[in-house]
């Protein structure tokens, strides 16, 4: 058995030493750009190039390095008919659990305005937030989006959920489709957000839905940057309406330098880290997929490319 191995980033090294030892019995092979690809059974891939999308059409699957689809859905008719395959969670889930958390309770307990008081000098304890009046909205319910569910839930924290389809989630307030977005948005306090990017969540929280959120509410943004009409949450931020972003994820990234974000001292910026992926996880879970595939068994998040997850 023969597995393509690349990254955009041309870091593979590590990913063939971890699939040679979880996966002996198969050949890895990487491909660089101006190579032809050596036939192969199946390519784990992140950030490819459309060149080597073209060299693809007979493995019969192509795996990704993680739990995104955007960045090769992109390539549109350019990618093989073969079946695409994204990590479920390949320890991502508690990872964003805890930087969702981390991020929730800084704003419940106050700690980003006892950071500014602090630059300041100023010794002054501040009134406690209702944990009852402090809703968590968290929009994508995946596997991802259901372990934020239960964190918040660990602190007692109200939960509401919205997804594309009905869910039915214990302890939780559920809401679907286009048609309930605005009544979601209207009882968050803390807006967060894991929904995948499509066609239809590009820029979908504009100045209209951002507005829909209670004075004073939040936003946690650690899906992608393309979700959010950067220049509108901005304008909301300076006019009090929304109190303050921790934002994993931007439009374009590396942010660049002259992004206005990082001179409102009310956004908290990190790196696109809220969830890295975990390789040796990932390939355990790549290689158990692989083995199923040989043995005629089903697998789980097979990408849907209509709908863009």
């Amino acid at each position: 058995m023969r597995i393509l191995l690349h990254r955009g980033d041309g870091v593979i090294e590590p990913w063939m030493r971890e699939f040679a030892a979880i996966m002996p019995h198969a050949r890895s092979v990487k491909w660089n750009e101006g190579d032809a690809a050596l036939p192969c059974d199946y390519a784990v891939l992140w950030n490819p190039q459309p060149e080597l999308l073209g060299q693809l059409k007979e493995v019969k699957a192509i795996f990704l390095m993680g739990a995104g689809v955007d960045g090769l859905l992109r390539f549109g008719d350019a990618i093989p008919s073969v079946p695409l395959i994204r990590l479920g969670d390949a320890g991502m889930a508690i990872q964003m659990a805890e930087y969702v958390t981390h991020a929730v309770l800084r704003y419940f307990r106050r700690f980003d305005d006892y950071e500014r008081q602090a630059r300041t000098g100023l010794w002054s304890p501040l009134a406690l937030h209702d944990r009852e009046e402090f809703t968590i909205g968290v929009m994508g319910l995946g596997k991802l989006g259901l372990r934020v569910v239960e964190a918040m839930q660990h602190f007692g924290f109200p939960v509401r959920g919205w997804s594309r389809s009905a869910k039915a989630l214990d302890g939780v307030r559920c809401f679907a489709g286009m048609e309930e977005f605005d009544e979601f948005l209207a009882g968050c306090r803390v807006l967060v957000s894991l929904l995948p990017l499509t066609q239809e969540t590009t820029s979908l929280l504009d100045r209209r839905r951002l507005s829909r959120l209670p004075a004073g509410a939040y936003l946690v943004n650690v899906a992608r940057g393309a979700q959010v009409v950067e220049p509108d949450l901005l304008e909301l931020i300076r006019a009090g309406h929304i109190a303050g972003a921790t934002l994993d994820v931007f439009h374009d990234e590396p942010l660049p330098p002259q992004h206005p974000f990082w001179h409102e001292p009310r956004i908290t910026i990190t790196p696109h880290i809220s969830a890295l992926t975990m390789r040796l996880d990932a390939v355990r879970q790549i290689a158990a997929k692989i083995d199923a595939l040989e043995q005629g068994q089903p697998v789980d998040d097979i990408v849907d490319r209509n709908r863009g997850y």
